[in-house]
Formats: structure tokens, sequence, C-alpha cells
């Protein structure tokens, strides 16, 4: 059977494939479109499997908010290169995934691969299709939701990299905004002193402790010190004791109490956060052939 270009325009709509690969696809089939889209279907999975232990640090952040403003999700979405994460496949795909984690109220990111696309098709058939297509590793990373019956949830994207979520109690949009950009700039690790973990503070004590016992001080003023320091410290991580970023004269506490406004909550997400990226060395690369001869 010939293979025209009509029948490899049909075969690429479907696929959303290359010219050559759907080209050689119908070729392998006797011009079967059925069976080549099914080939060309086995031919992604393992296309999928292949890349999937290759390490996706780039990607993008997206969000979703219910049409009231009291629900909204965000998920981070991996690639390998910033390239495919600007590409409209991937952002549609991310776009989706944090529509049905709203939907689901769901914040794990397991649980969504069998759930269905408004695109057609699961999470997981989605995904490795995209590999596919796309030619690079894709992962659904993480998810959050967050939920505010009582007030409203302000969302803030810094591009496609950095999102954030917050739930606020009183103050206007405006406000909430501002908390939520905020969040992005100065990455608070807890909302307040008494959300910060137990051990992340005992091993702060231990390092201000055994700096502060080199001074050569009483033991009840190095104790003060050590106080102080972590004090200090708590301000500096979390969100309610940081100087607002549109205003250093403030706390965003202050600014909240001034608004009589409260945050009972929020989420930022940070493309790559965590990831240990390969960085390539050719020269030790060379260095290693050559010793190796």
């Amino acid at each position: 059977m010939q293979i025209t270009a009509a029948l490899v325009k049909e075969l690429r709509e479907r696929t959303g494939s290359g010219m050559m690969e759907c080209k050689k696809a119908l070729t392998e089939t006797g011009g079967d479109i059925e069976a080549a889209v099914e080939l060309m279907r086995k031919a992604g999975l393992a296309k999928a499997d292949k890349k999937a232990g290759r390490v996706a640090a780039e990607g993008m952040i997206a969000a979703a908010i219910s049409e009231d403003g009291a629900h909204a999700a965000i998920v981070e979405v991996n690639c390998e290169t910033d390239f495919v994460a600007k590409g409209d496949d991937f952002v549609a795909f991310s776009g989706e995934i944090a529509n049905v984690v709203l939907a689901k109220q769901l914040a794990d990111v397991a649980a969504l691969a069998d759930l269905p696309l408004a695109s057609g098709g699961t999470v997981e058939e989605t995904r490795r299709n995209l590999i596919a297509k796309l030619g690079e590793n894709i992962a659904v990373r993480r998810c959050a939701v967050l939920n505010n019956s009582d007030g409203k949830i302000a969302a803030y994207l810094h591009g496609n990299r950095i999102g954030v979520l917050v739930a606020v109690q009183g103050g206007d949009e405006a406000l909430a905004k501002d908390i939520a950009m905020h969040v992005a700039a100065s990455k608070p690790m807890a909302l307040g002193p008494d959300n910060v973990s137990a051990d992340v503070i005992a091993k702060e004590k231990e390092i201000y402790r055994a700096q502060a016992a080199e001074s050569g001080k009483p033991a009840d003023i190095v104790e003060k010190m050590v106080s102080g320091r972590v004090n200090k410290f708590l301000k500096e991580v979390t969100l309610l004791g940081q100087p607002f970023v549109k205003n250093p004269d403030i706390s965003v506490e202050q600014l909240l109490k001034e608004n009589g406004a409260k945050v009972s909550a929020f989420v930022r997400f940070e493309v790559g956060e965590g990831i240990e990226k390969k960085s390539d060395n050719f020269a030790e690369e060379v260095m290693a052939q050559v010793r190796g001869g």
C-alpha cells in the first residue's frame, strides 16, 4: 500500500509525533493506520521507560483556584530542559494536572496516575505519550491543596518557576496578593515560630551554643546569647517575623494586624528545589579517560 502524505498527516494529528516517525510506522504496518497508532504507542511507552532514570530538574509550577476563591491547588511538573518547559504541550499538561488536583483535592502525586484528564487519557498515559513526543523525561513531582472556607486564597506565580498559595482571612485582595508575593521573594520556612520543626530549632541551638562557648563567657551568659540568636533566626525564617518586602520597617505580622487580617497557611513551590542536578565537567571526563588509557 502506498504511504500517502494524507495518511502521514492523519497519523501525525492523532499521535502528535514527527513526520518521519509516522511514515516509518505506516511503512512497518503496511499503511494500516490503527496498527501504526498501536505501534507508536508501544514505542512511546518504551521510550518513556528508558528516560525514567534521567534527571528532570527543570519544568514549571502551575496553580488552579476554584470560582469562589476558597480552594486552590498547586503542582510542580518537571522536565529536563527549559526549552521543553516553555512549550505549549508541557504547559497545557501542567495546567491540566493542577485542575485535577483541585477537583480531587489531592496531596499525593501517586494517586494521580489513573485519573482522567479533560483532553482525554489518564495522567500516566498522557505523561508517557508526552515523553515520547518531546524526547525528555517528564515527572509530576509534587502537589498540594489549600482550603480557606472563611476567607480567600491568593495565588502568585513568578514566571513559571515559583508558585505560592496563601490562605488569608480579612483584608482585601491587594493585601492577599502582596503577602503571596512576599512569600515568593522571601522564602519563609514556616508561618510562625510555633510552626518551625523542633529538630530545626535544636540544630540551630547546637550550632549557636558551640559558637558562643568559644567566647569564654559564663554558662548563663552563653544561654542568653543562644536564646537571642534563636529568636533572631525564627524571625528571619518565619513569614510573620520577616520584614515586609514592600516596607521593611514593619514585619508581616504588623502589616496583617494593621489591616485586620490573618494568614492561616501558605504553600511555596520552586522548580527543582532539592533536586540534585547533574553538572557535566568535560575537562575531568577527558582526564579520567586519559588516566584510564
